[in-house]
């Protein structure tokens, strides 16, 4: 098996990873840096994301009100420890980015442009155009080329962690180009490989979101924390699950049902103000839970419209004008015209709520450290705890950057601490092993397709927007079912070269992972908070349920889920209360 050596592995191109690549290329340029990533840097799923990233800057801001609009919006189940470190840090990388060339929008008067997002009561979302994604990708990708001691391993998918004397020394992944297996030994691993959102039908999460790198910590005993909380988005296109972003609605866009009315009045987002105000009430600006969760109520009145993908509700910018729909919302309008064959200057589009965004995800401290020595976490796949029980709009690409320099200061720190046990070679060749096992495996009932499409229809009927306790009973039996079919798979392709066969069934069962600890969280946690809303228990129950859920590896069964308590420095649990306006 050919083995690569570096001092630090960083699983995940994406935002995260570049910035923790960038962040341990600047600090100690002897470093050996092995960036490791399943697709090209710049397909990765930062690259999606439109509306923008938030950072106080304007005069009438503060850190106070960001700290609490965080804290507010993920329903006190964020550390506010770390949603101040969070805060502090959110401007000054948004200002490195500018250093390092990425293009925000500007006022007139030449300063950084905002926008309102919502749950923010605030303008601070800093944005370029609606492709902030892109072009942060773009700035770190960029950014990165000039430092010769990141080595890029494009297209290789990690398959294992590999633990010896309680610490991580390194991983596996399979170079998909050759299908050969390839060992890393590296003195500590940083993992920034995403969310896992396409465990669901409908998702705005596009194909490589499959919950790979946070499979990899849980089966190397980390547990992942709070995945009961999967975030809806309130406008996908109801074709494709496409996003149109939260910035159609900080620009001025509203929602309505089929009778043309404002709906979200109804749901205590604020009294409906005429259209073309500069200040709005709440309203579409309600976080993202609460609007998602008035759709669900809208649909069962009987309000939605039908399109032939289901219903839907309609959003509407056609006052906002031709000029600024293309300056502020060029892809918005581009993607409405060629998914749904609708313009946005002449008509409302059709939307409605799809899977977005984990809050839950590998356990770290504020330190981006897991509880495995050597291992570090950040961006999507890892819970730091800041978003809570329902992220803002515009918080997660600040929290890529912040939290991924922070992972990097961390594994940095963690080397200069000194050796760690040699070692590796038996651990990488069981990997190998199983990895072989399973394409050389003859007289499998069960096919990947199959598998995968019965855990989506789980996770749709029983795990989404509202749950119960009989629904989440059944998902988890269900899940349970799959786990132990999945032995049963077959490939049908047994070729090393791109074999996409393979490199599906192992994305299927990380999917499962991250599903079970989902589901059986969701189950043990017997209340509504943020964007777990359960039926059966509709109201919040700080006394039993201010903790953070851990779901941990079991083996063949079932996670094991317990709890931690939140850390609660300055704010006490109170009402979320957004029927005032955003200035």
């Amino acid at each position: 098996m050919e083995t690569h050596s570096a001092d630090v592995a960083i699983i995940g191109a994406g935002g995260a990873g570049l910035r923790a690549a960038i962040a341990l290329a600047q600090s100690a340029p002897s470093l050996r840096i092995a960036l490791i990533s399943k697709v090209y840097p710049m397909r990765s799923h930062t690259c999606a994301a439109e509306g923008g990233a938030a950072g106080v800057i304007k005069p009438d801001d503060s850190l106070e009100h960001h700290f609490n609009d965080t804290v507010g919006g993920g329903d006190w189940l964020s550390d506010q420890d770390a949603v101040d470190y969070f805060i502090r840090e959110a401007p000054t990388e948004l200002l490195q980015l500018e250093h390092w060339g990425c293009p925000w929008s500007r006022e007139a008067d030449g300063s950084v442009a905002v926008r309102p997002f919502g749950g923010m009561k605030k303008q601070r979302t800093w944005f370029a155009a609606d492709k902030s994604g892109f072009h942060i990708l773009h700035t770190l990708f960029q950014t990165s080329l000039q430092f010769p001691s990141i080595q890029r391993f494009d297209e290789f998918y990690a398959t294992d962690l590999l633990v010896e004397d309680g610490r991580c020394v390194g991983l596996t992944a399979i170079e998909m180009r050759s299908g050969q297996m390839r060992w890393f030994d590296a003195r500590a691993v940083i993992i920034a490989g995403g969310g896992a959102g396409r465990m669901f039908p409908f998702t705005t999460n596009g194909a490589i979101k499959t919950g790979d790198g946070m499979a990899l910590a849980y089966r190397a005993g980390v547990p992942l924390k709070d995945m009961e909380f999967v975030q809806y988005h309130p406008t996908g296109l109801p074709s494709t699950g496409t996003l149109l972003t939260e910035a159609c609605r900080g620009e001025g866009g509203v929602l309505l049902n089929k009778n043309g009315r404002r709906f979200l009045q109804d749901y205590g987002m604020g009294p409906e103000t005429p259209l073309g105000k500069p200040v709005l009430k709440t309203m579409e600006l309600g976080p993202r839970d609460r609007v998602s969760q008035a759709f669900w109520h809208e649909q069962r009145k009987g309000n939605a419209i039908a399109t032939r993908w289901g219903d839907a509700m309609l959003l509407d910018m056609r006052h906002l004008g031709e000029k600024t729909i293309n300056e502020r919302l060029p892809l918005v309008r581009d993607m409405s015209i060629s998914y749904m064959g609708v313009d946005p200057v002449t008509d409302p589009v059709p939307v409605r709520p799809v899977v977005h965004y984990m809050m839950g995800g590998i356990h770290t401290d504020i330190n981006a450290a897991t509880s495995l020595p050597g291992l570090y976490a950040a961006g999507e796949c890892a819970c730091v705890s800041i978003n809570g029980a329902n992220r803002l709009g515009s918080n997660s690409l600040t929290e890529l950057l912040v939290f991924g320099r922070r992972a990097a200061v961390s594994a940095l720190e963690y080397l200069q601490q000194g050796g760690r046990p040699a070692g590796g070679a038996a651990l990488a060749e069981a990997a190998q092993a199983r990895v072989r096992e399973l394409v050389q495996r003859t007289g499998g009932t069960e096919s990947v397709a199959g598998l995968r499409k019965e855990m989506m229809q789980a996770m749709e009927e029983h795990a989404g927007i509202y749950r119960s306790g009989e629904g989440l009973a059944a998902a988890c039996a269900k899940l349970g079912e799959l786990r132990q079919r999945y032995r049963r798979i077959e490939l049908h392709d047994k070729t090393n070269v791109y074999n996409t066969d393979l490199l599906q069934a192992l994305e299927l069962g990380s999917m499962l992972d991250c599903a079970e600890a989902v589901v059986q969280s969701a189950a043990a946690r017997k209340e509504s908070r943020g964007a777990h809303q359960r039926l059966d228990f509709p109201g919040r129950d700080d006394r039993q349920f201010l903790r953070h859920s851990l779901a941990a590896y079991a083996g063949e069964g079932p996670p094991r889920v317990s709890y931690r308590d939140v850390v609660i420095t300055r704010s006490p649990p109170g009402v979320r209360d957004y029927s005032g306006g955003h200035e």
